[in-house]
């Protein structure tokens, strides 16, 4: 499967069991619960770097004590494989807290 090829829903499904992550559409979508501000900027800033190595940015909603992730790949307009490989990094890091 290239990096550029749209995933599906059902595509999607096996990678995003037991993740806080569902399959929107165009986009993949999670919100964290974090306790407070702080920790939903804390976890942001663990993802920022992260996210800026793979060169695959997600949009991010902060609000007092969550942190929501919307990650889809824009340049071809859907979910791709970049998109399951940066949900699952950030699970494993809203999942350390």
């Amino acid at each position: 499967m290239s990096d550029s090829t749209i995933l599906t829903a059902d595509e999607t499904a096996g990678d995003l069991a037991g993740t806080a992550f569902e399959y929107a559409g165009d986009h993949l979508v999670a919100t964290f619960d974090t306790g407070d501000f702080l920790g939903a900027v804390r976890v942001l800033d663990t993802v920022a770097p992260i996210a800026e190595e793979m060169n695959h940015h997600p949009d991010v909603r902060l609000g007092y004590g969550s942190i929501t992730f919307f990650v889809s790949s824009h340049d071809v307009g859907g979910v791709t494989a970049r998109d399951l490989q940066l949900a699952r990094r950030i699970q494993e890091i809203a999942e350390a807290g």
